[in-house]
C-alpha cells in the first residue's frame, strides 16, 4: 500500500474518532476502512449504558461498508486514546477479540492493519498476526 493511501486512511481514522460516542470510558477511537475500489468507510465507538451493546470504531466502519454492499477490503486503520480533543495519542489502539474476529470474517489473513498514534507514527499488522486463529466456517 502506498505512502499517500496510507496517511489518508489515518488521518480518516483520526477525523472519524471525533464522532465517538464514549461518556462512560471516555476511550475514543476512530476507524477507517477502504474496499479494494478505493472507498474508504470511517467508523467511530458508541457506547451505551448498557454496556455489550455498544459498538466498537472497527465494526461500525464495516457496517456502514456492508450496507452500502461492499464486500472487499484492502486496509483498516485504527486510532484510538482518552481524550478526544487531544490529537496527541499516547498509545497504539489495537482492535479487540471481537474485532479481530469480525475482520477475519470478510478478510484474509494478510489484510493490513494500521495502529496508528498519528500520520507519522503508526505500525502496521496483519489479521493472521493479531489473530493467528481466527475461527473460519468457510
Amino acid at each position: 500500500m502506498y505512502k499517500d493511501r496510507i496517511n489518508e486512511l489515518i488521518s480518516s481514522a483520526i477525523d472519524a474518532r471525533r464522532n465517538s460516542y464514549s461518556p462512560y470510558s471516555h476511550f475514543c477511537v476512530g476507524a477507517a476502512l477502504m474496499t479494494k475500489s478505493g472507498k474508504i468507510y470511517k467508523g467511530a465507538n458508541a457506547e451505551n449504558s448498557s454496556y455489550p451493546i455498544g459498538i466498537c470504531a472497527e465494526r461500525s466502519a464495516f457496517a456502514a461498508a456492508l450496507s452500502d454492499g461492499e464486500r472487499e477490503f484492502s486496509a483498516i486503520a485504527v486510532v484510538g486514546g482518552n481524550e478526544r480533543e487531544n490529537n496527541v495519542l499516547s498509545d497504539f489502539c489495537s482492535p479487540c477479540g471481537m474485532c479481530r474476529q469480525f475482520i477475519a470474517e470478510f478478510c484474509d489473513g494478510d489484510f493490513p492493519i494500521i495502529l496508528a498514534k498519528s500520520i507519522d507514527e503508526y505500525k502496521i499488522y496483519t489479521a493472521a498476526e493479531l489473530l493467528p486463529f481466527a475461527f473460519k466456517l468457510k
